[in-house]
Order: C-alpha cells, then structure tokens, then sequence
C-alpha cells in the first residue's frame, strides 16, 4: 500500500479536470492505496477563467478526502504546502497537468515536498504545448517538468512534446481511462423525452465547452453540406461557451440552421450527461488541435460512436470505420463521414465494437500502469 496526494483540482471546483481527479483517487481507494486530493483555495485568476463558475452545485463526492489548500497564485502558499507535504511524507505525489500557468505552483511544491528524500514526484500530461499560448507557458511549463521524477501521458503528441522539454525522461504512457462516473445509457426515447426533443428527429452531438479550437464552426457549417441537406437531423450541442458566442450564432442564421442547431449552452452538471449521450447516435469532435479528449471517453463509455478530425492524439482513440471516423478538419469531410454512418446503417454495428475495445480504457489498468511506473522511480 503506498501514500499517495493528488494536487490538482476537485471539488467544489467543476469539470472534466476535477471528474479525472476524483475517479482517480476513488480508483487509488479501491487499489488499496492511502489516497486523498489537495485541491484549491484559488484555482484560476478570473482573466484565465472565461466561464460562467468555477464551481459545482453537485454534492461533495462520497468517500474521498479532499482538502482546500492550494493558492495558485500565492507563492508564500506554495512554498508552505511543498512543506506541509514533505513533513507529511507521501510515497508519491501526483499533479494532474494541464495548463503552463500552474507550473510555477505545482513546481514549487514539487521541489519542496521532495525534500525529504522519500517522496517521487509524477505529473499527469494533459497538455505539455497549450492550445492557446501566453508569453511564459514555456519556461513556466519546464519548471514544472524539471521538478518531477515520472511522467503519464495519454496520448503520443503529449509524449512527443515531453521530449522537447525533458532529455530522456522516466515515462508512460496510457490512453485516458474512460469517464464512467455519468451514470448509465438510458433508453433513447427515454432521454429524447428528458431533454424536451421531438420523437421524429435523430442527433448529433457536440459536447464540452467551447472554444475556437474545439471547431464548433465546423460542426455547423457541416450541417449545411449537401448530403445532409435533405436528412432528418439535428446537432445538439451542450455546453458552456469560452467565447463570444455571437460569430456562431450569426453562422447559424446566415446558414438557417436555426431548427437544426439546438444549443443548450449552460454547464451540464453530471447528472445530466448521460440523458444527452442517450439521446445522440454519433458524437462529433471537429477539433483543429487537440492532444487527448477525455470527451470521447464519455462516449466511448456510453457505447457512442465518435467523428474525430485527424489533429493531436484524437485518431489514437478511434478505430477507422469500426468505432468511428477519423477526417481532415473540413466540414465537407465532417458531413461525409456522417452521411456514413447513416448510409450504411453503422449504428447497429458501432456500439458493439465500442464496447469490446473498452476494457484497455479501464480505470483499473490505468492505476496499475502508474504504480508500475512508481517502482522505477
């Protein structure tokens, strides 16, 4: 049985980061580990964060220790929790990585805390290079990568990067787990009726918050191409907007695709996630950067095929023609690959490949491939 803290955010904080976290720690619990979360006082500086809140109205996760300690931007608060660490001597010492801007925070308490000369220190890569890049993600991003010991990536475009910053480093990597805290797929009908949708229509799905990168414009302009002109559909997409929403809006009129774009644009809180997944037969992720999706690990969980465009890691999670499409970041290729899947009926056969690839998702082979990682260190 080993210690271990987790440093990186969790509840009451909200979304994708803080459900990685939780299921982690939760996955650790059931390994048999001593596992607790340090989560923030202050997580981001409000011109980082374009959301609406940083914060759930969920309940607290059951059964997991999770402690508001750490001031992102308060170095006087680093240097007291790298302390407050090293006294309290974990065998390993987890960051969940994602953003440049963490990494003098993260470093400093990494440095700190392995002063004791028990504690390894392991980052999980999100991102090395950002989506959207700030003057110091570079040098903020090595700081943080020179303090640690190991490294998990997800996806080889994050290995690849790691390679720029650090000269042959103790690593491995492992495909993002599958989100399956979201409850279970629901009957179609069912959640097409929750959702207050018409019977008489099938869905896309667009899901996560957006931002310029995650191609949602594309996804649109899709809707308008030809092949799908004529077919019964509709795009949901379901999330927060990180952006003026008004270009896409203005998209949607100037292309009158205002019946055929249904925009549920607050927060989905988790409860609601799988009602839209159920509801869906493809998901599409019109990204034109990307490393990992931890978004298409909800779909895969809900048995739901995915289009990807061919950007970062995103092809490494599709298996072309059997769980989805890969294409170039084009809606016309977008729209193709669509027409398809209905063409050829690819929703009967689709889920059940998903659901035999799955198992290499497992939260369970994640946590046994960090703790492999944590005997080399």
């Amino acid at each position: 049985m080993a210690k271990i803290i987790l440093v990186g955010s969790a509840f009451p904080f909200r979304g994708g980061l803080s459900t990685f976290n939780e299921r982690l720690c939760r996955e650790l619990i059931a390994a048999g580990h001593d596992a607790e979360i340090y989560t923030f006082t202050v997580q981001y500086p409000s011109f980082l964060f374009p959301g609406k809140s940083q914060y759930s109205d969920s309940p607290p996760p059951a059964g997991l220790r999770i402690s508001r300690k750490v001031n992102s931007i308060n170095p006087l608060n680093w240097i007291r929790i790298g302390n407050e660490i090293r006294k309290k001597k974990p065998d390993l010492l987890l960051f969940k990585f994602w953003l440049p801007f963490m990494g003098p925070c993260f470093g400093t308490i990494s440095r700190r805390a392995k002063k004791n000369r028990h504690t390894k220190t392991v980052a999980i890569l999100d991102n090395v290079i950002p989506h959207e890049k700030r003057m110091g993600d570079e040098s903020f991003t090595r700081y943080f990568l020179r303090s640690c010991h190991g490294f998990v990536t997800m996806s080889s475009t994050v290995t690849n990067d790691l390679n720029k910053f650090i000269s042959n480093p103790v690593i491995t990597q492992h495909p993002h787990p599958l989100y399956d805290s979201f409850g279970n797929l629901i009957p179609r009908e069912e959640a097409i009726k929750l959702l207050g949708l018409s019977q008489d229509s099938r869905y896309l799905l667009f899901f996560g918050f957006i931002r310029k990168y995650k191609g949602l414009d594309l996804a649109i302009r899709a809707m308008a191409e030809p092949e799908l002109l004529n077919r019964n559909l509709k795009l949901i997409v379901a999330g927060e907007f990180y952006e003026d929403e008004n270009p896409y809006l203005d998209l949607i009129s100037e292309l009158k695709l205002n019946d055929r774009i249904i925009l549920r644009t607050d927060f989905i809180p988790d409860e609601e996630v799988s009602k839209y997944f159920s509801a869906a037969d493809l998901l599409v992720l019109p990204y034109r950067s990307s490393t990992q999706s931890g978004v298409t690990q909800i779909a895969a969980h809900f048995n739901k095929p995915v289009v990807v465009t061919r950007v970062g890691g995103l092809p490494e999670f599709v298996k072309e023609g059997l769980t989805g499409f890969c294409v170039d970041p084009a809606a016309d290729a977008i729209a193709r690959a669509i027409f398809s899947f209905y063409e050829n009926n690819l929703g009967a056969t689709m889920p059940k490949a998903i659901d035999k690839e799955k198992a290499a998702y497992s939260w369970k082979s994640f946590v046994e491939m960090l703790m492999r990682l944590f005997g080399k260190l």
